[in-house]
């Protein structure tokens, strides 16, 4: 009786915070070495861009070009960061490309 009720207070808990949908799909495609789209690169901005950059940054918008490639905004955590993070667009260029396999970045731009 007593484990039926430590198991039904163990359901009320919550423990974690629900994940967003390209959160889940990013780990399932992460399980099985697979890269998608812009979702997965949104869901794992942290991973892919490292903790120099990822740390004071966030994917604010991407949208694909007619040409195949992405704009990609980025918002720095504090306004004083964008100068900084425009001085690493090629190193976001360049791990954004290494992530998709190919030449995928148009533009970066940056919002306050």
């Amino acid at each position: 009786m007593s484990n039926q009720v430590s198991n039904k207070k163990k359901m009320e808990i919550r423990t974690a915070r629900p994940h967003t949908l390209a959160g889940a799909v990013g780990g399932l495609f992460r399980i099985f070495g697979a890269r998608v789209s812009d979702a997965d690169l949104a869901a794992r901005w942290a991973e892919i861009m490292g903790a120099d950059i990822g740390g004071i940054s966030t994917l604010a918008a991407i949208k694909k070009t007619p040409n195949g490639k992405f704009n990609i905004a980025v918002r720095p955590a504090n306004p004083a960061f964008a100068l900084q993070l425009s001085y690493m667009a090629p190193e976001i260029t360049k791990r954004v490309n290494k992530y998709f396999g190919f030449d995928a970045v148009n533009k970066v731009t940056f919002r306050k």
